[in-house]
């Protein structure tokens, strides 16, 4: 059984969380610039295990997509042909990045750590993987 990888895709930097090889726990792995992200990818899945990638669904409050998916959809265009083998799967990610700060606060993670954007990116790739876990 391999790992299932979470994208958080942002226009800059892009957080990634990834499960354990049996997929108990979800862990924040990194936030990456968003223009390396393919060929990290591929690095990647050269080295461990992944059976599934999830990338978040941004969706409005009225459950209408949101902008994003102006250029989600084109990511997920070069994902499908450079690996057709890895199935993508959408999960919501409403409200990923208010949790993460909510994590990390209840955390006790200080103030200057909580305003690292990179940080919440990864956090909130997390988020979205144990909910996608969790609706297993």
């Amino acid at each position: 059984m391999g790992r299932i990888l979470a994208i958080d895709y942002g226009r800059k930097r892009t957080g990634l969380a990834v499960t354990d090889v049996l997929r108990i726990t979800a862990n924040p792995l990194l936030t990456i610039e968003t223009k390396d992200l393919i060929e990290w990818l591929a690095e990647y899945f050269e080295k461990e295990p992944v059976d599934e990638v999830v990338i978040g669904h941004p969706t409005q409050m009225n459950g209408e997509e949101s902008e994003s998916m102006n250029y989600i959809r084109p990511f997920m265009g070069v994902f499908k042909k450079r690996f057709p083998d890895k199935p993508l799967t959408m999960y919501d990610e409403r409200f990923t990045s208010v949790l993460a700060h909510q994590a990390m606060l209840a955390g006790g993670m200080k103030k200057k750590d909580r305003q690292n954007k990179a940080t919440v990116d990864k956090i909130a790739a997390c988020i979205i993987l144990e909910g996608y876990l969790e609706r297993l």
